[in-house]
């Protein structure tokens, strides 16, 4: 069916393309009579196409939004987004735009559709707990261009994280890794993820912490900042780590990072698998709590180490432990003590 006068058109470019359909608009004439065009967006489907048209005709955008990117708005909502939240958070969307979200980063945001963001939450193979930061962001990207005319729909609803019951595999360190870990103290990567191991901290949670989150006398750490619960929570220093942090309490932070964190975890990953050991930084952190768990830890104490909020309420407003409580748990990571021994001497 032909479309009204000034109403703007759909056409098939040629050629092998991923979006064929464009949608184009008449935006003025040339001096010999000949339309100019500006086009608004390119489509998979003509069914997709004149939807769009339809909705342009129904409420008009301005034609520069066409042009915004998924990118272009992601680097906008963070300048205004990032300041108000705590670094974790901040690092942690950073981590998701930068890992997942790569097939966007050249599409118009316009559009996108809910079909695209849901492409790259069925292609992550991590648990359903990134798959839900994933979602998160593009909630966020879409309601910062809903309030700016960007969009007048927002597609990131309903999107489908899949079994929340799903986790992603961990590997807990054995014994001997842990032992071969502590022969190669000194060597890049080596000491913060012994200390990941002993004190259950998230990788950005321990590249933060600095001489001023060390008590070399009390022998506690005070450190995390991803959640209410986990900020700022005591950690005491096992005795098989006190010689590692004794050794990086020189000034400043206690592993400085000059680089990105995803280039960091990039290159500790290869540093890894060169000595024959595959672990993400969140196995030293399951390995922690296994550990503790397999040793009959009491659960409030493990929770209050790893900056879990508790799910029971009297043992969240009720139960105080006092940090020679902590420090007892603490005492009863055991690895192998072969290698204890060996320290000590």
């Amino acid at each position: 069916m032909r479309l009204p006068n000034g109403y703007g058109s759909v056409i098939k470019l040629s050629g092998n393309r991923r979006r064929p359909f464009m949608v184009r608009i008449t935006t003025g004439w040339t001096d010999d009579g000949k339309q100019k065009y500006q086009a608004l967006g390119y489509f998979e489907k003509r069914a997709d196409a004149i939807a769009f048209l339809a909705n342009y005709n129904r409420s008009p955008f301005n034609t520069d939004y066409a042009k915004i990117t998924f990118k272009e708005v992601f680097e906008a909502w963070g300048k205004e987004a990032f300041e108000k939240m705590s670094p974790a958070v901040a690092a942690n969307h950073k981590s998701v735009y930068n890992v997942h979200c790569k097939d966007l980063y050249d599409l118009p945001y316009r559009q996108i559709r809910k079909h695209d963001f849901q492409d790259v939450i069925d292609s992550c193979d991590k648990s359903y707990s990134v798959k839900c930061a994933i979602r998160n962001l593009f909630t966020h990207l879409d309601e910062w261009a809903y309030d700016r005319d960007i969009i007048s729909k927002m597609y990131s609803k309903n999107l489908d994280c899949g079994d929340p019951t799903q986790k992603a595999e961990r590997n807990v360190f054995t014994d001997q890794e842990v032992q071969k870990l502590f022969t190669m103290i000194g060597q890049p990567y080596i000491d913060e993820t012994i200390v990941q191991i002993y004190t259950g901290f998230r990788i950005s949670e321990v590249l933060a912490l600095t001489d001023q989150s060390v008590d070399l006398k009390k022998e506690i750490i005070t450190g995390g900042g991803k959640t209410a619960a986990g900020r700022n929570r005591i950690v005491p220093i096992h005795p098989d780590i006190l010689p590692i942090i004794q050794a990086h309490c020189t000034g400043g932070k206690l592993f400085p990072v000059n680089i990105r964190q995803e280039a960091y975890l990039n290159a500790r990953k290869a540093a890894f698998e060169k000595i024959g050991m595959e672990h993400t930084t969140h196995d030293c952190r399951h390995t922690f709590r296994s550990k503790l768990d397999s040793a009959g830890a009491n659960k409030v104490s493990i929770d209050l180490l790893m900056g879990h909020k508790a799910k029971d309420v009297g043992e969240r407003v009720y139960t105080h432990k006092t940090i020679e409580e902590l420090k007892a748990t603490i005492a009863l990571l055991r690895f192998s003590p072969q290698y204890t021994r060996n320290i000590q001497n």
